[in-house]
């Protein structure tokens, strides 16, 4: 797997432009790379500059990082309601992910999750 790093505005437009450029890589990993970069748009707002990238991990897993400004705003795993319009991006993330979690800087954080390769998912 080549190493992907991007740079793009958080915008809702740019989800599908990321997705395009995972067109490599499985639905978990982009959908999980979706989620991320949504959850920016949501919680920092539209235009926030992300650094988006996506490399092969250990255990036969990819790696998704999501690095914005504001080392604040940590995504929190909670039960949306079922009529909830959102909410739900953390959730599906642990779903899909072996493991996720966020490193905090004094400037930005990164937003993280490993994906199984497809055939690894149960």
């Amino acid at each position: 797997m080549t190493p992907l790093e991007l740079r793009l505005l958080a915008t809702p437009k740019a989800a599908p432009e990321l997705r395009r450029h995972l067109r490599e890589h499985g639905f978990g990993v982009r959908l999980c790379a979706t989620e991320l970069l949504t959850n920016v748009i949501d919680h920092l707002g539209e235009g926030t500059p992300v650094t988006v990238r996506v490399r092969a991990a250990a255990h036969r897993r990819t790696r998704v990082e999501v690095t914005d400004p504001d080392p604040r705003g940590l995504p929190l795993l909670v039960s949306a309601a079922a009529t909830a319009e959102s909410g739900r991006g953390p959730a599906l993330v642990d779903a899909l992910a072996d493991r996720w979690g966020v490193d905090r800087g004094p400037e930005c954080k990164t937003a993280w999750c490993e994906v199984p390769e497809p055939e690894q998912l149960a």
